[in-house]
Parts: structure tokens; C-alpha cells; sequence
């Protein structure tokens, strides 16, 4: 767990002094949390979430005293992208098998049941500030996610091994040394 919370630190930044959680409670039902000391399945609201908020606040689990999504950590995320405003929950994921480099450590921006961020031009404004280093980040709306960044030529590229063409070199290149999946071939 630390190796995780010092992984986000690294990838997403400190948690900010001036973002607070407030009302919002979007991870509270969202995630899948899966510790020794608390587990609960992603889309279920969990057992201590009351009208008023954590109903164990002072005594939570030490998962949701550390775990910050990046809405917290992230300076350049708007202001109105807090979840429970924007329809939108943004965190670092780590898949224990991933199917491929994109997987394994990425960000996903999960658009929440009913939100309208996309019409509404927020999930755009939050994948501008999330897609800015060589972290995969993934889209999802709850039924099937979708690789954001690298974009699909850099990431064909990046999983296949051939050559990049002159002007997507630097970038598959960039791709290929900071996953050291495959050698540079182009």
C-alpha cells in the first residue's frame, strides 16, 4: 500500500492544502476497495456512507484516510472538476495482470451514472490536465473504457514493435524507454 501511495504522490502530486473533499462522497460508492482491514465492491455505496457523510470519519479504514483521487492532487484539474460536481472521478488504477503497458499503472477518468460531463465540456477540460505526461490515462463510462493517451497511432505503435514514422518518433520512442517494453526500432 505505501508503494501505491508513494507511486500517486510521483505521478499525480502531493494532496493539495486548498482542495478539500467537502460533501463529496463519489468514491464511497464507486470504487472497488479491496484490503485486509475493509472491502467493498465498486458501485455499492458502502456501510458507514450516511445522508451526512462517512459515518466513521474519525475511526475510517487507513484506505480512506490515505487514498486522495486526483481531483485532490492535481493542480491543474479545474476547480469544478471535484467529483460529486463534475461527474467525474479521476485516480491513479493499478491492474495486477494488466493485458498490456497501458494497463498496469494508468489514470482513468470514470464519468459517473447520469453525469453530463461530457456534453457539458468538463471531461474534456479534465483529460487536458491529466494527459500531459507519459502516464496512459483511460476513459470510462461504465460499460467499456477507451485508451485516451498516448492517442491510437502512438499506442499501435508502442504495442506493435514497428518503426514510428518521423513524426511520431520522439513520442513512441518516449513510450517505449519509460515502460521498457520494447526496444526503439524506428
Amino acid at each position: 500500500m505505501d508503494t501505491e501511495a508513494d507511486l500517486e504522490t510521483i505521478l499525480l502530486g502531493p494532496v493539495l492544502p486548498d482542495r478539500a473533499c467537502g460533501e463529496c462522497t463519489a468514491c464511497c460508492t464507486v470504487l472497488t476497495v479491496d484490503t485486509p482491514e475493509f472491502k467493498k465492491l465498486a458501485g455499492t455505496p458502502c456501510v458507514h456512507l450516511s445522508a451526512r457523510g462517512c459515518g466513521i470519519h474519525a475511526e475510517r479504514p487507513r484506505i480512506c484516510r490515505t487514498w486522495f483521487c486526483a481531483w485532490r492532487r492535481v493542480a491543474s484539474m479545474p476547480d469544478a472538476a471535484r467529483p460529486d460536481r463534475s461527474g467525474l472521478l479521476v485516480s491513479l488504477n493499478f491492474v495486477q495482470q494488466p493485458q498490456n503497458c497501458f494497463e498496469g499503472v494508468s489514470i482513468t477518468v470514470r464519468a459517473l451514472n447520469g453525469a453530463d460531463a461530457i456534453e457539458k465540456g468538463m471531461a474534456a477540460a479534465v483529460l487536458d490536465s491529466v494527459c500531459d505526461q507519459l502516464v496512459p490515462v483511460w476513459f470510462s463510462d461504465g460499460s467499456r473504457k477507451m485508451l485516451m493517451h498516448p492517442e491510437n497511432d502512438v499506442a499501435r505503435l508502442v504495442l506493435s514493435g514497428d518503426p514510428a514514422p518521423a513524426h511520431l518518433h520522439d513520442e513512441v520512442a518516449a513510450w517505449r524507454e519509460r515502460y521498457g517494453v520494447f526496444a526503439s526500432n524506428g
